[in-house]
């Protein structure tokens, strides 16, 4: 699950930072310092279902107002895959929604 996470996070960073005539974002890159594969493995081991919520919600937010708010369609979508994340009570209810989310987010990249 860490995987998945870390690759939401990817995305949505890139969503935010990256410019057309930039460099891309990558893993390692400093931008995703706190958003990588060891926190969310630590969150996952734990249990840390409200961390998680709050990891995502760092990189989501902003990712949100990238594509103008939740007042555009692809804010609209964004914030309705986000819901049905909150919306999971255990690790494993979060796979299918998870998984929604970044398949979005990679399309729209």
């Amino acid at each position: 699950m860490e995987l998945l996470l870390e690759a939401i996070a990817l995305f949505t960073i890139k969503l935010v930072h990256e410019t057309e005539d930039g460099s891309p974002v990558l893993r390692d890159d400093p931008v995703m310092v706190g958003h990588d594969r060891e926190v969310f493995g630590l969150l996952v081991r734990q249990g840390d279902l409200p961390g998680i919520h709050l990891k995502l919600d760092e990189c989501l937010t902003p990712a949100l107002e990238s594509l103008g708010g939740a007042t555009t369609v692809m804010g609209r979508e964004l914030q309705r895959l986000t819901l049905d994340v909150r919306q999971a009570s255990t690790l494993h209810e979060l796979n299918a929604p998870l998984n929604a989310l970044k398949d979005y987010l990679k399309a729209i990249l």
